[in-house]
């Protein structure tokens, strides 16, 4: 491991408190170092008032805040002197904790303190940093690690049992730090948990931090055989689709929402997944405590779902006995799957929170293969682990103020997403929380958001094994599909049927319903495991209800398409998927409405671009953002009782009323 510290880069951080920004993002950066709001820095900065009196304070990051993009903002300034005097009580609960922090700080807008900010307090250092390092947690977390530690490191580190963090931490280490503090003393190790450095300046401290972590990948590298990254048997089948979704409905019964779940087939989580002895390695618990709260204390091992729930259940019981207060347990879903036909898959509320558990478990294998490959990986025992989950404080970094978003967990899948409708779908999907998987035959389909619940596929909606492809990698990404936007079409120009070619009126007819026909035929499968049931949406045209001169292809295709979900809504009503059209009417926003080709409807109606543009009953512009919507909605709650319906979006059309 080596510094990454830039002088020029430091120097646009001024001030002590700058400094200790810079350092800190140093530290987030490095993988393996920190994960997701892991770890935690400070600095003692002495700071004057109102009244012109003196005060040490400590900044410690504020819960919640991740080192990797944390501002001064992140810190908290608390008085050092409390903090410091809070450790010599004989105990003091969690509550209380926070609020003696909280109700000592400098400003009432600062984040909570981390919950090591009384250890940090008492830590005669002006800079202190704290990591999860993967290195060290390898040694820690093995038979005889303790004596590993004591032998690399020597009077380097002060080693401190495991304890829980919060104040019975900081306590233990009020006792042992000034009690076995060398000279050469520049870091802590607590076993099973991290790492701590010290300094005079912040780059003192981050390197000693380097420093003491190159140490430990040094000793990993030379007593211990390097995890295998590729799998001992064979890859994944190519089609996975009906396993995954039937999987990831089970998950979801289990934790009762809708979840998302990706598949990792990648060599080293295949590897991994295919050891002869990962039952055992991967059910012995979590890298560090603190994990427990994204990946559960262990993963499921093989596709039981229900079994891995009734031992969640057993664990709960088996633990709860014992406490004081009352606790509910958590839902008993599993958050990490390994499977050796699979890989490793991984479970959360939303893409995003999937990617955070996959982020700390691709560690965590390489944590426990090294620590196996060192003569046994060990974790804590279930008990400390349980402690950590049901802390009040540590859940409250993972509750989020009001309900989760309307389409949590689940995942939309829309046609010709590129623009228009499409892509205002899109836009309307991600806000109401769902996942998205966008086709559209731009290819900048691909690159058009950038975001973990975003899947973007450049796709000919007309060739069946493309949409098929396009199918698989969704459900790999997500778990499954619960609703779809038909969406993409064309719309060929005014040709009066006398004049209209045979391969033109094929070409209508292939886009704008055989490919839909197509799409259905092989979503079917995926909308009936849906866990709140399916959901298909149907971008239909006025021209239904209403058919206009020179649009025969077009009007007819348009026509069939709705004869075509009527028929879904009848068969597939059984199954719990609803089906239901929308017909919109002069949408003006899209690509095919160019400024020349609206000024020239425009005149061969006798009106202004902006009178044409709001020539319906209500005399309102409907947009590509008002039929989103709509699209939205009727995969809602709100039409949950709703299917075959068609709905106009058309400000109100004469011909059709």
């Amino acid at each position: 491991m080596k510094s990454l510290w830039n002088d020029t880069e430091a120097a646009q951080f001024p001030g002590e408190l700058g400094q200790r920004v810079y350092s800190s993002r140093l530290l987030g950066r490095d993988k393996t170092l920190v994960l997701h709001g892991g770890g935690n820095t400070s600095v003692k900065i002495e700071e004057g008032d109102l009244l012109g009196r003196r005060h040490e304070i400590l900044y410690v990051k504020g819960s919640g805040w991740d080192l990797e993009l944390i501002e001064e903002a992140g810190f908290s300034p608390v008085r050092l002197e409390h903090l410091v005097a809070l450790s010599r009580l004989e105990a003091l609960s969690d509550p209380q904790m926070v609020n003696e922090m909280r109700t000592h700080m400098l400003r009432a807008d600062a984040p909570t303190p981390s919950v090591e900010a009384i250890l940090h307090a008492i830590l005669p250092y002006k800079y202190v940093d704290h990591t999860h390092a993967d290195a060290v947690l390898a040694l820690t977390n093995t038979a005889g690690g303790e004596k590993r530690i004591r032998d690399l490191y020597g009077e380097e580190v002060v080693v401190i049992p495991y304890v829980m963090p919060g104040f019975d931490l900081a306590k233990l280490c009020a006792r042992i730090f000034p009690r076995d503090r060398k000279p050469a003393t520049v870091g802590m190790v607590l076993m099973n948990h991290g790492i701590f450095s010290f300094g005079a300046t912040a780059r003192e401290s981050y390197e000693r931090m380097i420093a003491l972590v190159d140490k430990a990948e040094r000793a990993l590298a030379k007593d211990c055989v390097a995890p295998a990254r590729k799998a001992s048997r064979a890859a994944a089948p190519a089609t996975l689709r009906r396993e995954l979704a039937t999987l990831r409905r089970e998950v979801s019964r289990a934790a009762g929402f809708p979840v998302i779940v990706a598949t990792h087939a990648d060599d080293a989580s295949l590897a991994f997944a295919n050891r002869d002895d990962v039952a055992s390695i991967a059910r012995r618990g979590p890298a560090t405590p603190d994990h427990v709260l994204r990946t559960k204390r262990v993963p499921m091992v093989g596709r039981d779902v229900e079994g891995y729930a009734r031992e969640y259940a057993a664990y709960f019981a088996e633990h709860s006995r014992a406490l004081r207060e009352p606790k509910t347990m958590l839902d008993p879903a599993p958050r990490v799957i390994v499977d050796p036909g699979l890989g490793v898959l991984t479970v959360g509320r939303s893409a995003q929170d999937s990617q955070v558990v996959f982020d700390i478990y691709e560690h965590t294998m390489q944590v426990i293969q090294r620590a196996e490959g060192l003569g046994g990986w060990q974790a804590l025992p279930a008990r400390d682990i349980f402690d950590v989950e049901y802390w009040d404080l540590e859940q409250a970094k993972l509750r989020k103020p009001g309900a989760a978003p309307e389409f949590a967990g689940e995942v939309a899948l829309v046609t010709g997403a590129a623009s228009g409708i499409g892509k205002a779908c899109v836009q309307s999907f991600l806000a109401r929380g769902a996942a998205v998987i966008a086709l559209d035959l731009n290819a900048a389909i691909e690159s058009q958001a950038k975001r973990a619940d975003f899947l973007g596929i450049a796709c000919d909606v007309t060739d069946p094994a493309l949409l098929a492809a396009a199918l698989e990698r969704g459900a790999r990404a997500f778990g499954g599909i619960d609703m779809v936007v038909l969406n993409a079409g064309i719309f060929p120009g005014g040709t009066r049927i006398e004049s209209l070619a045979d391969a033109e009126w094929d070409k209508v007819m292939r886009v704008n319903l055989d490919a839909n026909l197509s799409l259905l035929r092989e979503a079917h499968a995926l909308l009936k495991l849906a866990p709140r049931g399916g959901r298909v949406a149907v971008i239909g045209s006025k021209n239904v209800p209403a058919p206009g001169p020179g649009a025969a292809a077009y009007s007819a295709s348009k026509a069939a398409l709705v004869q075509l979900a009527r028929v879904a809504a009848l068969e597939w009503g059984a199954d719990g998927i609803r089906v239901n059209t929308l017909h919109p009417n002069a949408v003006f926003d899209t690509g095919i409405w160019t400024g020349e080709v609206l000024a020239e409807r425009a005149r061969h109606y006798g009106l202004s671009v902006e009178a044409y543009r709001k020539n319906n009953v209500l005399r309102v512009e409907v947009t590509s953002r008002d039929v989103a919507e709509l699209a939205a909605e009727l995969c809602g709650p709100l039409f949950a009782k709703t299917t075959g319906a068609q709905v106009p979006v058309d400000g109100g059309n004469e011909r059709v009323i």
